[in-house]
């Protein structure tokens, strides 16, 4: 903007100053970026005054200086001054009475406190409070005035008017920071919404919700703490400064799963970086107390209760839509479990019952029967019924486990890893309660058994088929597997089959190893289940 020496009119008929202050509305009006408008501001007062240093100092609500914007500092020389102004000498003194001040030498005021290592010489000053909708937003300080000259009753009309505008142009600039805000949190709740929809597991659903968090935010790290009896752990991060959440949730481990909204902003130094961390409750009615930890570099958006409240009113979304997930899942495995129950009993009360009559009519013809092979037909069928029997009552009994780790599921797994080393699926079946009789000391000794069991078939039986029964009766518990492989080699020597003897033989039971008819083995593994 070109300077005009106040009180000249020009070719428009305007006074020069009213000129002026028009330019400087005009230049300051044409941003809606407030940290822009605030530079604009500055420099408009410079312009309008012929100041040669300005500087906008915005309050916080200790009364000190939140943010200080300079103009006429070059940045070598603002580093090498240090630390910014905290309100305090002249400064304090507008802070305490917003009305404006004007000073020939600021050195000699008895509220002056001088000036630090490398401070440019001041004397002359002019200050100036701004007030945004009847509150003091800040005060605008210029200093020497051109020429050396001080501050007329002219420049303090000039800059009081230009303040008046500055608060109407900064409340537009935080009114469209704000929708702006709260555009993008409502843009990412949606986006979250659509993201954390069931099936989704939990650490996938804490990723994108970090993820989604901190790209809003600007935060330099966000993580997700879970508090429960101990002290509260990390269950997902992101950010550039995730290494810093650990030590940092050592200070404000204390608010966690405790903190009620609106969270307060906590300062802290980790690893020598000065930081600003906020925790947010996740709550949640399905679920332990879980919070979001972040970090910031300044205070800015952990100051602002505006933004807190955006920040905690996604916290809030995301325990409700976590919430949502979790029930929807769980419906959907309340449908599933009744549908096996629902299985279950058809397989009971009629396949079984079916399969029982049936044996039961075959029988009654085995007495009928007068030639021998029809009587070893009938009993062959006989038997095939009852193995079927109790295949199906094993498969009951699976279906009616509703616990996510049972002994059956286990050996279901570990046979169906060996499946690609063996070439062919081994037929599992089980008879009796194995998932409640087993005690676990005995399953994890009885997997082991198995598990070397099917990596010897794998190695040396040269077996097409194999298959594995588990029986659990009122006193012990029995593994059989079998395969029609090559059979026994004479002059085996024993290892892993010693492993396997010496933990029946410590369970008080017994193993044996013995050929199969017509071909292969059988490994018999028992315990007593006292």
């Amino acid at each position: 903007m070109a300077s005009r020496r106040i009180g000249t009119v020009d070719g428009n008929g305007l006074p020069g100053t009213s000129r002026a202050l028009l330019d400087a509305v005009v230049a300051m009006s044409t941003d809606l970026d407030l940290h822009r408008v605030l530079s604009r501001i500055v420099e408009s007062a410079c312009e309008l005054t012929g100041a040669r240093y300005g500087a906008l100092g915005i309050i916080d609500a200790t009364e000190g200086l939140q943010d200080f914007i300079i103009h006429g500092i070059e940045p070598t020389l603002r580093e090498r001054i240090g630390d910014l102004p905290h309100g305090r000498g002249i400064l304090g003194l507008v802070i305490r009475d917003p009305r404006p001040l004007r000073l020939d030498d600021l050195t000699k005021h008895p509220q002056s406190y001088g000036f630090p290592a490398n401070h440019p010489p001041m004397r002359t000053f002019l200050g100036v409070p701004i007030e945004v909708q009847g509150t003091v937003f800040g005060n605008l300080y210029l200093t020497e005035k051109a020429g050396g000259h001080s501050f007329t009753d002219e420049d303090e009309e000039a800059v009081v008017a230009l303040a008046g505008a500055a608060g109407y142009v900064i409340g537009n600039a935080r009114d469209f920071g704000l929708s702006e805000q709260r555009r993008r949190w409502l843009e990412a709740t949606g986006r979250l919404g659509e993201a954390l929809q069931a099936p989704i597991s939990t650490e996938a659903a804490f990723r994108e919700v970090t993820r989604t968090f901190r790209a809003v935010s600007a935060a330099r790290a966000v993580a997700i703490v879970r508090s429960g009896d101990e002290s509260p752990q990390l269950e997902a991060a992101d950010g550039s400064e995730v290494p810093l959440l650990e030590p940092a949730l050592v200070q404000v481990a204390a608010s966690v799963g405790t903190v009620e909204p609106p969270a307060d902003a906590v300062r802290m130094v980790v690893d020598g970086l000065d930081r600003w961390a906020i925790v947010l409750p996740m709550r949640s009615a399905l679920e332990d107390s879980d919070g979001l930890i972040a970090l910031f570099d300044s205070e800015e958006p952990v100051r602002d209760a505006q933004q807190r409240q955006l920040m905690q009113t996604f916290a809030d979304h995301v325990g409700l839509t976590l919430d949502r997930a979790r029930a929807v899942a769980d419906r959907e495995e309340l449908v599933l479990l009744s549908d096996r129950d629902r299985i279950a009993r058809d397989l009971h009360d009629l396949v079984i019952q079916r399969l029982f009559a049936t044996g039961l009519h075959l029988q009654g013809l085995r007495m009928l029967a007068e030639r021998p092979d029809f009587v070893e037909r009938i009993d062959k069928a006989v038997d095939d019924i009852d193995a079927t029997i109790r295949d199906i009552r094993g498969t009951i009994f699976g279906l009616q486990n509703r616990s996510d780790a049972s002994l059956r599921g286990d050996i279901l797994k570990l046979v169906k890893e060996y499946t690609s080393v063996l070439g062919f699926a081994p037929v599992v079946r089980t008879e009796g309660p194995v998932d409640t009789a087993v005690p676990q000391a005995v399953q994890g000794e009885l997997l082991a058994v198995l598990r070397e069991a099917l990596s010897n078939v794998a190695k040396h039986a040269r077996a097409s088929a194999a298959s594995v029964h588990l029986a659990a009766t009122a006193g012990e518990v029995e593994l059989v597997v079998r395969d029609d492989g090559v059979g026994l080699p004479a002059g085996r020597v024993e290892s892993g089959v010693r492993n396997a003897r010496r933990r029946a033989e410590a369970l008080g039971g017994a193993f044996e190893l013995a050929p199969d008819s017509p071909r292969g083995a059988i490994l018999t593994w028992r315990v007593p289940l006292s």
